[in-house]
This record gives C-alpha cells, structure tokens and sequence, in this order.
C-alpha cells in the first residue's frame, strides 16, 4: 500500500525561542537547525527576520541545508500596500525559500486587537500571501485563534482560509494559539473544515500545551485529514509549550495506524538520533533534560520494580512499548530498596559484571544497598555510583589514586570596584603511583564570576592525577542537584551529580553527607572513578 506523505514543520527556533529562559545565539540556531535537518524534518522556522539582530543574522548565515528553511512575518499592515510594507519586506528579503505569515482568523482579535474591519483583514492576507507568490516564495498562512474563531464565527473563520488558499498559500494552518481546545473538538472542526472544502493536503495543524494535550490534539487534526503537522523539540514554547515533537514524530513512525499509513521522511536510522537531538538541545539551553519524557526521558524505560525486572529479562516487551534503541535511548533496571535479585544481576550485567543467580555476593550486594539508602542515599537515578559500591562488594573496586586529605575555603571580599563578591578555594592531596600530589583551584571562571566550593573543588580534584589525568579531560559537570533528606538537627544532604564526556556519555553519581561540601566531594570521587574504568586507564584492567 502507498502510504500518503504527512509533513513535518518544526518551530523550535522561532516559538522555542519565546519560552521563558531561552534566548538562542545565532551560533546555537545554525546548531539546532543543523541537528533539526539531520532528523529529517521538512521545515525548519528560522525566525522573524528584522524582528530581531540575532534572528537577522541567522538568515544571512543562510545554513546548507536540506530542509526548506522559513521566515517566520506577520501579514501586510491596512492602509498600506504589501509592496511597501517595510514588515514584510524584511521577512521577503530574507531570501528563504518558503514564508509563514501569521493573521488573524478570529473576528474578535480583528475588530479587538488589529482595530481593522473583517474585510480589511480578509483583503490584507490575500495581498500579503500574493506577494509572496508573486515573487516565487512558498507561502504559509498560520490562521491565529483558529479554534476559538470557528467556535465564534465559523463562517469568517473559513473566509480567512480561502483568502490565503486563493492567494496561492501552499499551506493553510489551523492555530490553537490559546492551547485550550480538546482533541476532540480539534478534531471535529478539522474534519469540518476539510468538508467545507478546503483541501486536507494543503492544511497544517499548530496546537499549544495549555491542557497537556498538544500532542493528543495535533493527532486528532491528522486523523481528521490534516496533513502538515507542526511542532517543536522537546515541546519548548510560550508558556506551556508546544506540540512535542520528540513525541510526534516517534509515535507517527512506530504505532498504527500511522506507521503503515504514512510518510513522514524521517528514516528508522535518522529516528535513532531523536534521543541524541533532544538532549544535545537541553545541554545548549543548559537545560535538566526531563526524565519522565517519552521516548527520550532516561527514566522513559527504567524498571525500578522487582517484578518487572524480571519479566524484563524474559522479554522487554512485557513492560516496553518499543524497543529503547529504535528512538537512541537505552533501558536502565535502577537499583533501590525495592529491587530484586532480577534488577540486580540485569545491571550488573550491563556494566560487564556477570553473575550466576544464587551468588552469595548477590544477596550482599542487596543488603548494602538497602542499608545505605536508610542513610539517605538514592542509587535509584546515580547508576554509576551503584557500580562502584557492586565492585567494591565484588572485590574488584577501582584503586586509581587516593585523596589523603581536602580543605575549600569560602571567603567574602570587596573587589577594587567596591562591589561584595565571593571566592572559593579548594586544596586537594591525592596519592598516585606512590607520590602525593597537591593541587590548588580556585572557584573563579574565565568571565570573572565565582563557580562556588564545588566547581573549585572539582578543578583541583582533576587538576594533577598524573597518569589518569589526560583520561579525564573532557569529563565535565553538567547537573548538580541537592536534597535535604532529613529535618531539623537530624539533617541529612544528598548530593546527585550528572557528568558527561566528550563521547557523549552521561552518568550520575550520588554522595551523602551532613556538609553538603563532603557529600559533593563523595560523588565527584565516584565520578571521576566511573570514567576512569570505562576509559580503561591505568590500573582499570585490575579493577574490573
């Protein structure tokens, strides 16, 4: 059976950029327009050109891409004709080869916030749409409030579609620019809209997450005949977000009906880098990428349960919807106080450490992960710092160096421009191959601002571990996350620390303490450890 194309529109550089928090460099657009390309999606947004410098200068960067990259405009002002509307000029001179223009589809946001008559809105997406045509650009016309205007004024709502259509839009598409509409009404005016005699090919679907359901309803649109869908990675944009399209795209891809009945152009080969892509945009944002997310979360396919452990090992399809290596992630069997002898020997497994059920060493590695939750700490999320404990039970723990003593000093000082500023200082002695070494670091970055204990403490930690160190060099910290784990006198801190490698590695490590300096300090140990066995360094062969 031929299955019909279905098209992807992704938004992240133009409404990703209006979440709160991020502001893309132009550097990080022509990044993120690179890996967007890569995934295989069918239009990339670039941006408002004039709107901004930093949008400006993306498109006369112009990147060589195979997706049909797009200016994003609003439509022609009244009283003024589209040939001397210095607006759209500037989206027409960005040179793209498609433009979206955005205009009005409710008749309230017309008389309300444009001030103008519905003909005259009508009239002024006609001529903008045409001029584009005109000067042999594919246009797009998003119809803003879409939703809410078909519910008010059906009749206009539909006028305003034909108008960009009969300009010569290659594209109309339907906004719920509130986020509020269900699935099922997404659905229905779609269906509606379609009957009324708009064309499903030549129409596109742009949904919000207000109600958590961006992806349920840009699904629905598509059920109902849609046939361009529009989204961002990871679901960024203004204030809930968007449709996520680290999740549509999957979904279209691997589930019925969809899978058999369309084409997306996004290969099986280019969908095992959606995991990859997701993650590469949260470390630009210097965003936590979330975990519970689907298809690309690390905890998207954890197995905490005894009991699903085990029916894992049996067969992953019995807690799995899909196989984790098809989106680019990997099944993780956490280890915690609820886990089983089945958690247990998967993980140890996938660290290389093969045991026969039944092995004593099993039962006591259990035991002292148990006790030492009761102490606070979680192995849960911090994989790698569970590996070492296993070792450490196996006798086979890692004997790298030794740090004989530390010390971080915090002092609070006026600079010589009189301003109160914070500086940390960080002394570690490690012993490697026999010899001490003393390493000193301060907190303080290439810009002047002050890293804090930690940052000081984890640059002289790597600063001079002899044979190891060029091993480590481009370990780096990416996420640093803290819980009081107990209250009052009692207090417990539980440090979790995220480090990632130049060969796109991730891996977290847990350090409890009542300082949180110490507990720091316990996981970054952990950390360097981890890495130091899995770049089989020195000494590493020994300890595995």
């Amino acid at each position: 059976m031929t299955r019909e194309r279905l098209y992807l529109y992704d938004t992240t550089l133009r409404d990703g950029q209006q979440t709160q928090g991020v502001q893309f460099s132009t550097a990080e657009k022509l990044q993120i327009a690179g890996m967007l390309d890569a995934l295989g999606v069918d239009y990339i947004e670039g941006g408002w050109p004039g709107a901004n410098p930093t949008d400006s200068a993306f498109f006369d960067a112009a990147p060589q891409i195979r997706a049909r990259l797009t200016a994003f405009g609003m439509t022609k002002r009244a009283g003024r004709s589209a040939a001397n509307d210095d607006v759209l000029a500037a989206v027409t001179n960005a040179g793209t080869q498609a433009v979206c223009l955005v205009g009005k589809a409710h008749d309230f946001h017309v008389t309300t916030a444009l001030g103008v008559t519905l003909d005259e809105n009508v009239d002024n997406i006609a001529a903008s749409v045409a001029h584009l045509v005109d000067r042999g650009r594919e246009a797009l016309f998003d119809a803003e409030h879409f939703f809410d205007g078909y519910r008010a004024n059906p009749d206009y709502a539909l006028k305003v579609l034909r108008a960009a259509l009969y300009a010569g839009a290659r594209w109309v598409v339907l906004c719920d620019t509130n986020g509020g509409c269900l699935p099922e009404e997404i659905g229905q005016i779609t269906a509606a809209v379609i009957a009324a005699g708009i064309p499903g090919d030549r129409l596109g679907i742009h949904t919000h997450n207000d109600t958590e359901t961006a992806v349920a309803g840009a699904l629905a649109a598509i059920d109902a005949g849609a046939r361009q869908v529009q989204g961002t990675l990871n679901g960024l944009g203004e204030r809930c977000g968007n449709a996520n399209l680290t999740t549509i795209i999957p979904t279209l891809l691997l589930k019925e009906p969809y899978a058999s009945r369309y084409d997306t152009g996004v290969t099986l080969d280019a969908l095992s880098g959606l995991t990859r892509a997701s993650r590469r945009l949260d470390d630009i944002l210097n965003r936590v990428p979330m975990r519970q997310a689907p298809y690309v979360g690390a905890s998207a396919f954890a197995h905490k349960a005894g009991l699903h452990a085990s029916a894992i090992l049996k067969d992953p399809a019995t807690y799995e919807h899909i196989d984790p290596a098809v989106v680019g992630n990997a099944r993780i069997i956490p280890m915690s106080n609820q886990a089983g002898q089945s958690n247990l020997r998967r993980r140890l497994a996938e660290a290389g450490l093969e045991m026969a059920a039944g092995d004593p060493v099993l039962g006591r590695i259990l035991e002292t992960v148990k006790a030492r939750e009761e102490q606070g700490y979680s192995y849960d999320t911090a994989q790698a710092s569970f590996e070492l404990l296993a070792r450490a039970e196996m006798g086979q723990a890692p004997d790298f160096f030794e740090v004989k003593r530390y010390r971080v000093t915090v002092e609070r000082r006026k600079n010589k421009y009189n301003r109160m500023v914070s500086l940390s200082e960080a002394v570690v002695v490690v012993k490697v191959d026999g010899d001490k070494k003393l390493s000193v670091s301060e907190s303080m970055d290439e810009d002047g601002s002050d890293r804090g204990p930690v940052n000081a403490l984890s640059k002289a930690l790597a600063k001079d571990l002899g044979a190891y160190s060029e091993a480590i060099a481009d370990m780096r910290l990416v996420d640093f996350k803290v819980r009081i784990t107990q209250g009052g006198t009692e207090a417990v801190t539980r440090v979790i620390i995220d480090s990632e490698d130049g060969q796109g590695r991730r891996w977290s490590t847990v350090g409890v303490s009542p300082n949180i300096v110490d507990a720091s300090f316990e996981a970054l140990l952990d950390a360097i450890n981890w890495k130091l066995l899995r770049e089989a360094a020195p000494g590493a062969e020994a300890a595995q």
